[in-house]
């Protein structure tokens, strides 16, 4: 007989207090039920149950039994409804948090796709640059730049992000000369509040990595207010390439010391370990990984 369905009589009588109700929740007839158990005991070589007519008891060895049979069944289900949700649609709803420039520039403008291919799927996309917390605020998967804090969080690393000096040519034509990295602690630089650009910008140029600190009398932790100041004439730029490039592309921004290159920001997508993913979140988990992977995307 089969050892798991005589496993599964013996867990359900015990868990009902009696064969016949056992055999009644598994819709099996009291004799097919009773048969599957004696099988098992005379293949485990004990009794598992002391049975009378009016009431039933575990063995100690059946105590044992029992707790196991628990776990290997469990186990069994678990592994089925994986591969059950592997063969099913993406469905449902996913929550994603992202912050505000990566999310406006980079991954919504990709969204349209991933939903084409995934009609079931409902796409909430939560845009900041606070740091949020994915089990307690219910989100799905997070992108998070910068380095990473140990969370307990399944981390996928992505593409970096790099980051772009420029500015407006009305702004270069009135202020000084800028030639080298030293030179911007004499600029008007817009400082991003947010990360620790806001107090030293660093390159790596010919003699190695520069740090220069920075000051500037407008500060946001908005990329698009900083690109908006910029395009203004109001100060010298440093941000992620997918906020400026529009800008640069049309001559309203200027690339500046192209010789010296900002080091990139990590990019990482994280999301809650779970050993039964659902389609909608590895539907999303692969679209990503191809769209920012390191191998994938060029910045």
């Amino acid at each position: 007989m089969d050892r798991l369905a005589c496993m599964q009589v013996f867990v359900k009588a015990v868990e009902t207090g009696s064969i016949s109700a056992a055999a009644e929740e598994l819709e099996l007839s009291s004799q097919l039920a009773g048969k599957q158990l004696r099988a098992l005991e005379h293949g485990l070589g004990i009794k598992l149950l002391n049975r009378t007519t009016r009431r039933q008891s575990l063995t100690d060895s059946g105590r044992i039994f029992y707790d196991h049979a628990k776990n290997i069944l469990a186990e069994m289900e678990a592994a089925e409804a994986l591969i059950a949700e592997t063969r099913s649609v993406p469905r449902g709803r996913l929550r994603i948090s992202a912050p505000i420039t990566f999310g406006s520039h980079a991954l919504a403008p990709e969204i349209p796709e991933y939903l084409k291919l995934h009609p079931e799927v409902l796409l909430d996309l939560s845009l900041t640059n606070r740091t949020v917390d994915l089990v307690d605020e219910g989100f799905d998967v997070v992108f998070r730049t910068g380095e990473l804090p140990d969370s307990g969080l399944l981390a996928r690393s992505l593409a970096p992000l790099r980051l772009v000096l420029c500015a407006a040519p009305a702004y270069l034509k009135s202020a000084g000369k800028l030639s080298k990295p030293e030179d911007l602690q004499r600029h008007e630089c817009l400082v991003f509040s947010h990360t620790s650009l806001r107090t030293q910008w660093s390159f790596e140029g010919p003699d190695g990595l520069v740090s220069v600190p920075i000051s500037g009398r407008l500060s946001t932790d908005s990329g698009e207010a900083l690109r908006s100041a910029a395009v203004a004439g109001m100060g010298v730029l440093l941000q992620p390439h997918e906020l400026v490039a529009g800008e640069i592309d049309v001559g309203r921004l200027v690339r500046l010391l192209p010789e010296y290159e900002p080091p990139t920001r990590p990019l990482h997508m994280l999301y809650a370990p779970d050993r039964r993913m659902t389609p909608k979140l590895r539907s999303f988990i692969d679209f990503t990984v191809k769209k920012f992977g390191r191998d994938q995307r060029e910045r």
